[in-house]
Formats: structure tokens, sequence, C-alpha cells
């Protein structure tokens, strides 16, 4: 509703909710830092996939689409979620879990 209120285009909406996306998931990084003093590969991963397809999105609007950016940042894209895919299957209190598992068995 506000979005008609403002008369902005809806590639741009799109793009200020992204970014407002990145912003909670800093924000979720740093309260998690204070707290626990670490960072979540994950969660590091997840803003950086939010920020390439907020660009993805930005240069798919132009006039002149660049297309051979846009299929470089999908690329970098697949590789991050491969990588965050990595990140949760492989993480520290995965381990710990298995370890016990397989010790108790």
């Amino acid at each position: 509703m506000l979005i008609i209120a403002t008369h902005y285009p809806f590639y741009k909406a799109i793009i200020l909710m992204l970014e407002f996306i990145v912003i909670i998931e800093v924000l979720k990084m740093i309260t998690e830092f204070i707290e626990k003093k670490r960072l979540r590969l994950r969660y590091i991963l997840d803003v950086f996939i939010i920020f390439l397809i907020r660009d993805v999105i930005i240069l798919t609007t132009h006039i002149k689409k660049p297309y051979e950016d846009i299929l470089f940042l999908l690329l970098v894209i697949f590789i991050f979620f491969l990588f965050r895919i990595l990140a949760v299957q492989y993480s520290p209190s995965t381990f710990k879990k298995y370890k016990t598992e397989s010790v108790s068995k």
C-alpha cells in the first residue's frame, strides 16, 4: 500500500525491500557477534547473496542490459549458494552432534 502511495516503480520497491533485508541480516550478525563473540559463515553468505540478487535486479532494469555482468553475478550467486549449503552441512555444531552420536554407538 505504501508503494502505491509513493508512486515507486515495482522494481524500485523490490530493491528497497532487498536493501532492508540486507540491513536486517547485518544487524543479526552484529547482535550475534556481541552476544556470542563469533560470526556464522551462513549469515555472512546470506548478506552477500541478497546483495548480489539486488544488483542483478538493478542491472536487469537498465535499458542497455549488460548480459555479461548479469550472467557473472548469477554465477557468483550460484557459487555462494553452494558455499552456503556446505557451511550449513559442515558447521561445527553438526560435527559435534555427529561425533557424540558416533561415540555413543
